[in-house]
C-alpha cells in the first residue's frame, strides 16, 4: 500500500502534509505536490495534515482516481523532494472546491 495525492492538490498546493512525513516521500511540482510510492512507508499520517482532503490510500482509491497511482510515481522521479512545508498557492482558497482539475497540472 502507498498513498497517493489527488486532483484536490492541483492549484492549492497545501503544504501541511510535509512536515508529517517521516521519511520525505513528498515530491514539489509547479502547481501540486505527489508522493512518491518508493519512499512512502504507508503510516498514514499525512492524510489528516492535509487541509482539502486530497490524500489517500491506493487500496482506498476510486476508478477514476486510479490515474492517480501512476501520475504520483511519474512525477516523482522529476520532480524535487520537498523536505518542510511552505505557504500554499496565492489563489489556493478560490481553487480549494473545484473539482476535476486534472487539465489544470503542470507537469
Amino acid at each position: 500500500m502507498t498513498f497517493v495525492v489527488l486532483d484536490n492538490c492541483i492549484k492549492c498546493k497545501y503544504t501541511d502534509c510535509v512536515d508529517s512525513c517521516p521519511v520525505e516521500a513528498f515530491n514539489e511540482g509547479p502547481n501540486m505536490l505527489v508522493i512518491n510510492p518508493d519512499e512512502c512507508i504507508d503510516c498514514g499520517v499525512c492524510v489528516p495534515e492535509c487541509p482539502i482532503d486530497a490524500i489517500k490510500a491506493d487500496e482506498d482509491l476510486e476508478e477514476h482516481e486510479e490515474k492517480f497511482l501512476e501520475i504520483n510515481a511519474e512525477m516523482s522521479k522529476v520532480w524535487p523532494v520537498i523536505e518542510e512545508s511552505k505557504d500554499p498557492l496565492a489563489d489556493a482558497d478560490e481553487w480549494a472546491d473545484i473539482e476535476d482539475k486534472l487539465k489544470h497540472l503542470e507537469k
